[in-house]
């Protein structure tokens, strides 16, 4: 499922970093925190890898 503003595909990328313990979970804020908890590996990669491009900055 690809990302639906700049801010959900900016989320996911810090919680994947942070899944993979490329940085600390405490150093997560907002959905980012909560996406690391619920989310799978494979879920925040496609999040994460979508392209920016066209993508509102933020979703509403």
């Amino acid at each position: 499922m690809p990302a639906k503003s700049k801010a959900q595909q900016k989320a996911a990328g810090a919680a994947l970093s942070a899944k993979r313990g490329e940085t600390a979970k405490k150093d997560l804020k907002g959905a980012s925190k909560s996406m690391v908890e619920s989310m799978s590996e494979k879920q925040l990669e496609e999040l994460a890898e979508t392209k920016q491009e066209g993508l509102p900055e933020k979703k509403g």
